[in-house]
């Protein structure tokens, strides 16, 4: 903890605000904290059409706030952040303006009030941090949250290891093994960032990126195994293209060769392919939904069902998803499907645009910029976990705050460490 306090006390930016940059990196960690939903899930299971206990909405304002005095106290920053990925915010203010439209329109309302002061702290954590610092922020959050979990399965473990369903699988501080695949490939991708914005500490956070790996291996979760190895080969493949020409190259053709063959296996041997994964040819039942919620999309392709509010309705179109798939579905289980449901396949696009937009800008600075390390590996988790996970445009959720920071600051050419 003592490395923890020292890193955070040395995150100088602006010297006429010294004396309060630690306390407002203390505050940025803990924020990261809670929108990781560690423990929360665990101590309050709150099925997914439900919002919980008040207290449970009530104790983001103080989230919101802080977001907002950021903004409101460096404006001109703020502005510009807001300024340089506005769809982002086009993107929350549909989720709101749902409530129009939505089956629950109290749900939509609320939800959808969540996703724009997200983003907004999102924006406000791109106004105030430079990417080393942010990235050095997020690794000690997921360093706090490894510990957290390796704590929580030796010390408690029918909390920490599930019991039932999955027996034996380490879950952490999560309510489910999945997650903790998840948020431990999101942590091995910030601290092998922070290696590289923090070369001098390289080390010690290639030693943390192994233990978090190690929580993947445990969680036995294939998304998130999957996701692991797209860090651990992405950071490698950053590495090797910056050595020179002939590494680009190389790199590029075994990418194209990799992708041709994958693609190749899908095709002639898909339930011999996903079988040696350790899935099903359905990935777990999870096309069938997809086949069902396609269809659901195509009814009300021009607004969606409003934001959240799908699940809701016990009697609505959720039924015969339910009815078809022949069990209590609880969310699409793919993030795209997830916000077509949501804002339509209008809102679907203007997400595909930002997506494209944001992971492009990124694939423009391999050659320049450390910050590179932590931006390819983080999205391509992202996107990973977004194939069998409703994970897009989510309110409360560290991955789109991190994602709408990031959108917002690629757009600056000269921000670079």
């Amino acid at each position: 903890m003592s490395f923890v306090a020292g890193t955070i006390g040395r995150l100088r930016q602006a010297p006429r605000l010294g004396v309060l940059e630690p306390i407002e990196a203390g505050a940025t960690v803990l924020v990261f904290l809670l929108m990781s939903q560690a423990l929360l899930g665990q101590l309050f299971d709150t099925p997914p059409g439900e919002d919980g206990p008040a207290f449970l909405r009530i104790m983001w304002l103080p989230v919101y706030a802080l977001g907002l005095v950021w903004l409101i106290s460096r404006p001109i920053a703020g502005l510009k952040a807001v300024s340089r990925a506005p769809l982002m915010l086009v993107l929350a203010l549909l989720c709101m303006a749902s409530m129009v439209w939505s089956l629950d329109p109290g749900l939509s309302a609320r939800r959808g009030f969540a996703v724009v002061m997200s983003v907004l702290f999102g924006f406000a954590i791109a106004a105030r941090w430079d990417w080393k610092q942010l990235i050095t922020l997020l690794a000690i959050t997921y360093l706090i949250l490894a510990v957290g979990s390796l704590l929580a399965v030796v010390a408690v473990p029918s909390f920490g290891i599930q019991q039932e369903v999955h027996e034996g699988a380490w879950r952490g501080l999560w309510g489910e093994k999945n997650t903790l695949g998840a948020i431990m490939s999101y942590g091995a991708s910030a601290s092998l960032g922070a290696a590289a914005v923090m070369p001098r500490r390289k080390l010690f956070w290639w030693c943390v990126a192994g233990l978090q790996a190690g929580l993947v291996l445990m969680s036995t979760s294939k998304t998130g195994l999957l996701a692991l190895l797209l860090v651990i080969g992405g950071a490698i493949g950053i590495a090797l293209v910056r050595r020179g020409f002939g590494f680009a190259a190389l790199m590029i053709f075994a990418l194209l060769l990799g992708g041709s063959l994958g693609a190749l296996i899908l095709t002639m041997a898909p339930v011999e392919f996903l079988e040696m994964l350790g899935r099903d040819a359905t990935l777990t039942g999870r096309t069938d939904i997809w086949e069902v919620l396609i269809g659901q999309v195509f009814d009300r392709p021009w607004t969606g069902y409003g934001y959240g509010a799908f699940w809701t309705v016990e009697n609505g179109p959720v039924f015969w998803v339910r009815q078809a798939t022949n069990w209590p579905v609880p969310t699409a289980h793919n993030g795209w499907l997830e916000v077509a449901l949501a804002i339509g396949l209008p809102g679907l696009a203007i997400l595909v645009l930002v997506y494209l937009g944001t992971v492009g800008r990124a694939a423009g600075r391999l050659f320049r910029g450390r910050e590179v390390y932590f931006l390819l590996t983080f999205f391509a988790v992202v996107t990973t976990v977004s194939i069998s996970e409703s994970n897009l445009l989510h309110r409360n959720s560290l991955m789109w705050v991190i994602f709408v920071a990031a959108a917002s600051k690629l757009a600056v050419r000269e921000d670079r460490v």
